[in-house]
């Protein structure tokens, strides 16, 4: 069996698409080596890697939190059970603090029109205490 896969053959089987799997690589979360003719090849490893991106990003992790994580994977070989425990210990706190903002949001959203753009005296999210209102009429964060 064929230990490398082409950035097609990667696409296919990762479910993501070709220019997903090039800025993957221009980020660093993924690697390439170029076959004779030039062409990228990856090795099977990198199906595992795609796939923590993909679950990562699911969870709403950005790019960089991302990258940051798969500084302690080591290249070469797919992520192991062990490597996916580590790198869900280091987002947890990240994750905590989103789902405690989504929380709020939800909670806090009946009197809040999202921005505070009209200065709602009762805006817990961005408008607390009605401080719009002393810069003036309208929809202030718009106009700034």
């Amino acid at each position: 069996m064929d230990t490398t896969l082409s950035i097609g053959e990667l696409a296919k089987r990762a479910g993501v698409s070709v220019s997903a799997l090039r800025f993957y690589e221009s980020r660093g979360l993924i690697f390439s080596q170029r076959n004779p003719s030039n062409q990228r090849e990856f090795e099977r490893a990198t199906l595992r890697r795609v796939a923590i991106v993909q679950a990562a990003q699911f969870v709403g992790l950005t790019l960089a939190e991302i990258s940051d994580a798969f500084s302690v994977l080591p290249d070469g070989r797919a992520p192991t059970g062990a490597d996916w425990e580590r790198l869900t210990r280091q987002w947890e706190q990240a994750l905590d603090a989103r789902i405690r903002d989504l929380t709020m949001l939800r909670d806090q959203v009946t009197s809040c029109i999202g921005c505070g753009c009209v200065s709602l005296e009762r805006c817990g999210l961005v408008n607390s205490g009605d401080r719009l209102a002393v810069t003036g009429p309208g929809a202030r964060l718009l106009k700034d």
